[in-house]
């Protein structure tokens, strides 16, 4: 007879699945977002045929081109990353990462959608709540959501710390780190307690990643549309000829409206999907250092920005009492590759690190 499943196994089950239905989505919205690439390409490239173009109108286009470019490059650069990453923690035999159907699995399709996902800033670098390899984070995070879990599928429960450092990763906290033993419990009632958070947690996270499939769909769609229009935009350039001057004045207003509609079009290809991204980011943790609470404990604050961030992206909208605190302080201390993660020793991992997380949370949603 088969273990009845506890609440936690059931919530995180039907994370999982959200999140394989949005990982299919963001791919989804990769192959679009190529055609929508494709055709403001090819449209850039009549423009920048036309002689005497008005020098307005010719800065304008030339801004989209290096905020296209921009992308492609995170693109790249995403695929660059997660192929480094899956090679570097192949070389350390961690199980899964280094079984050739996670490289095979983020093709450039798939990293597309990442991108546009995730966002691109006008730095090119992927815009995320922690600091250092986001585009990588997010990629793993793509990939190996639902399989960490399961364990082996995607990357091993002892290194599932990479993967959840990205927005897409949070959602599988509960039993990879329950189910692993990454998290630490005297008795039964604590052992409840800590489930009870974490199922908390993939609650929070399914309704969240419900949301952001709904914002995808609605993404996906005006893509379709702009790539349509986009086409016939570039039959009727094509017949315009390629001298500014010698067009008709109607023709001229038309061009106007196509470099318009080239703004609109790059904009669906680099904002991010705003229900993916993290609830807590480095602008909210300045906010509450320069004013909240966060100055009574400024240098602390600073010298962990990454594990506060991270930690208030996994609490964010879940309500603790002060046993609850204690007990996942008390558990993410005895967590030695958590506390690596985090670059922060034993020592240094001090309880009021959670209390100031908490303090964070509540100026960030009072």
């Amino acid at each position: 007879m088969s273990k009845k499943r506890s609440n936690l196994q059931i919530a995180q089950e039907q994370a999982e699945s959200t999140i394989k239905k949005t990982n299919d989505k963001i791919e989804e919205l990769g192959k679009y977002t190529s055609n929508l690439y494709t055709a403001l390409n090819d449209i850039q490239e009549l423009f920048d045929k036309i002689r005497n173009v008005p020098s307005q109108k010719h800065l304008e286009y030339k801004k989209l081109k290096e905020v296209r470019l921009n992308w492609k490059q995170q693109v790249e650069k995403i695929e660059s990353d997660y192929k480094n990453a899956v090679a570097k923690n192949a070389g350390k035999g961690v199980t899964g990462v280094g079984a050739g159907v996670a490289v095979a699995a983020l093709g450039p399709t798939a990293a597309m959608g990442i991108a546009t996902t995730f966002g691109v800033a006008s730095t090119g670098t992927a815009i995320s709540a922690l600091s250092g390899a986001a585009a990588t984070n997010a990629a793993l995070a793509w990939l190996g959501g639902g399989a960490l879990a399961a364990g082996g599928g995607g990357m091993a429960a002892g290194n599932a710390f990479l993967a959840l450092a990205g927005p897409v990763g949070w959602a599988i906290a509960g039993i990879a780190l329950l189910g692993s033993g990454l998290l630490f419990w005297k008795t039964k009632s604590d052992q409840n307690r800590l489930e009870n958070i974490f199922t908390l947690i993939s609650k929070r996270d399914k309704k969240s990643y419900e949301l952001a499939i709904v914002e995808l769909n609605e993404r996906i769609s005006r893509i379709k549309d702009e790539s349509v229009k986009l086409n016939d935009a570039i039959e009727k350039i094509e017949s315009f000829g390629v001298d500014y001057n010698q067009m008709t004045e109607a023709q001229q207003y038309e061009l106007g409206a196509y470099v318009n509609l080239m703004s609109a079009s790059t904009q669906l290809l680099v904002n991010p999907i705003l229900g993916l991204q993290p609830k807590y980011n480095e602008k909210d943790f300045s906010k509450f250092i320069s004013e909240g609470n966060g100055k009574a404990n400024e240098v602390l604050c600073s010298s962990h920005k990454d594990l506060i961030i991270a930690l208030s992206n996994l609490l964010y909208k879940i309500k603790l009492d002060d046993k609850d605190k204690k007990l996942l302080w008390k558990s993410f201390k005895k967590n030695k590759k958590f506390l690596s993660s985090m670059n922060i020793s034993k020592k240094e991992f001090d309880d009021i690190i959670l209390d100031i997380v908490c303090e964070a949370l509540y100026f960030r949603l009072c």
